[in-house]
């Protein structure tokens, strides 16, 4: 889940309310749709990686889950249910899975999955060489992970094939959100016959997994089309394809929508009103709640945000209230903790800095810099291609100007390099998302904030903050203490600020009428085994 992309439709107002005013008609989900009865048309925005050890954004990984699976996965009621696994059992000490994998599962290719397969998955992943962006976050609690990623050993040695069928895996201490992690790309399952160690998996040719559909073809920045695996385990899906065309410019999507050239587009949340209002859209729109939380991240380790009072003097002088209000049209809810809606450690009261100019203006000055004078320009970084995501920047910045008094400017940056540069930790102010892997407030607080976490971009590190994580990350058979830890974490780094979160994520969609089956979890859709078309 990571970097969610929200891919949007950025039509102005007056273009939506004028939808319902003839043009589509009958013909509005069934024009432009001859020969295409049976595929599933949605639109992607980038494609950025094709290989699971690699992927990093949402509409990346929704493409691959169709693809490839793992031994565990998400059900519709949101919580970790077998895969490939069938079952798995837990060692008394909490370390050690024992996953029994599913007989007669088949690769693409016809060959039959084992349990060797996964070690090979596993041990490709941390190779050195492959440079997986996501190996330690996901997969680092393996025992040897940490030490082949290192090129300090040449197997996982806590990866253990028992026989063809069972798998044993070993992590550094008990984890009560392992399983949850092992739902994240970087573990499934790979044909080790095309997907060599230390290379990527750059073609369809090389894309050979278990999942309901099959790589057909990828054109980049046009398309990638999936067809049904006829053989595969659960039976074929319903659709005979599924086809991504790439549509970079949000109207563009709108449009193709109207016409019946795509059977779902994700929609910006700032023209909702116009399709609430829309006599033929209105019916169509669908929104979901999503444990995702939008932030502005400051980087501790370059100034002037090594200064926790230039921190807390720009967390006090953004008003979240007024950008869900104005710009996000009142549909995205303020953010004021970290944790988001729907992970048990979510508190609404957390002690985020409220919006409050005056005090702002005199810890901008207790820093060294009274009414702004002799602050250096700052650039807010953010993404392309989302105009809520541009929106929001240049409202902060705006805010952030008329507040502080200093020069601030966004920087808009295409959605690869910055990922490039995010990893690499080289953006001093920023405005991004999170999204939840796991419902867990491990995924926020140890793996965004602890010294330790691997996604920790802001070189935030706060010793007391670290044994109140870790302590709770380990912690199982008591829940409630283990909460009470995070949040008592929480207030820490709100307080220290290298985030300040400003709202959480209403995720919208329309969707065809002739689209049905969609099957959804709280993370998003899950693979399209029972999409039908009418």
């Amino acid at each position: 889940m990571r970097w969610v992309p929200i891919v949007v439709a950025v039509a102005s107002l007056g273009v939506l309310a004028g939808c319902n005013k003839g043009g589509s008609g009958g013909g509005f989900s069934g024009r432009a749709s001859a020969g295409k009865e049976n595929v599933f048309r949605y639109p992607i925005e980038t494609l950025t990686k094709l290989d699971p050890a690699m992927v990093q954004d949402g509409d990346s990984i929704d493409v691959l889950q169709q693809v490839y699976e793992g031994l565990t996965t998400w059900g519709e009621d949101n919580k970790v249910t077998p895969n490939l696994a069938e079952s798995w059992d837990i060692s008394p000490d909490g370390r050690t899975y024992t996953f029994h994998i599913r007989k007669g599962v088949k690769f693409h290719n016809g060959r039959e999955v084992k349990a060797d397969d996964f070690k090979y998955t596993l041990e490709r992943v941390a190779d050195p060489a492959l440079k997986s962006p996501t190996v330690l976050t996901y997969l680092g609690d393996i025992v040897g992970v940490k030490e082949k990623v290192a090129g300090k050993a040449t197997e996982l040695s806590g990866v253990k094939v028992v026989d063809e069928y069972t798998l044993a895996v070993t992590i550094d201490k008990a984890r009560p959100y392992f399983l949850g992690r092992l739902t994240y790309p970087a573990s499934f399952v790979v044909a080790k016959e095309v997907a060599p160690m230390g290379k990527e998996i750059m073609d369809v040719a090389s894309m050979v997994g278990t999942g309901p559909f099959k790589a057909e073809r990828f054109e980049p920045d046009q398309i990638m089309i999936l067809a049904a695996n006829k053989e595969y385990r659960t039976g074929s899906p319903l659709v005979d394809k599924i086809e991504r065309p790439t549509f970079k410019d949000g109207l563009t999507r709108l449009n193709k929508f109207k016409s019946g050239e795509v059977d779902l587009t994700r929609v910006e949340r700032a023209d909702i009103s116009g399709i609430q209002e829309d006599a033929e859209l209105k019916d169509l729109l669908h929104l979901y709640d999503r444990p995702s939380m939008y932030y502005m991240g400051m980087n501790v380790n370059i100034k002037p945000f090594d200064n926790k009072l230039v921190r807390q003097a720009f967390a006090m002088a953004v008003d979240r209230d007024a950008i869900c209000s104005g710009v996000l049209g009142g549909i995205n809810k303020p953010a004021r903790a970290i944790v988001p809606p729907g992970i048990e450690a979510h508190r609404d009261d957390a002690p985020a800095f409220p919006f409050n100019p005056a005090k702002a203006k005199q810890l901008l000055a207790q820093a060294g810099y009274p009414d702004g004078k002799g602050f250096p320009a700052v650039e807010m970084s953010h993404r392309d291609g989302q105009p809520d995501v541009k929106l929001v920047a240049e409202m902060l910045v705006t805010q952030l100007r008329q507040n502080l008094g200093i020069k601030a400017t966004t920087k808009m940056i295409p959605w690869t390099t910055y990922l490039e540069k995010h990893n690499a930790k080289q953006l001093p102010l920023f405005h991004m998302r999170w999204g939840a892997d796991y419902l867990d407030a491990e995924n926020y607080l140890s793996t965004l904030l602890a010294s330790y976490g691997n996604e920790n971009k802001v070189g935030y590190a706060n010793p007391t903050y670290d044994k109140l994580c870790s302590t709770a990350d380990s912690m199982v058979g008591n829940e409630a203490e283990r909460v009470r830890l995070y949040k008592q974490a929480e207030d820490i780094a709100l307080d220290d600020a290298p985030f300040v979160p400003i709202y959480y994520e209403k995720y919208a969609e329309l969707q065809s009428k002739r689209l049905s089956g969609l099957r959804d979890s709280v993370f998003g859709h899950l693979p399209h085994t029972k999409v039908t078309l009418k």
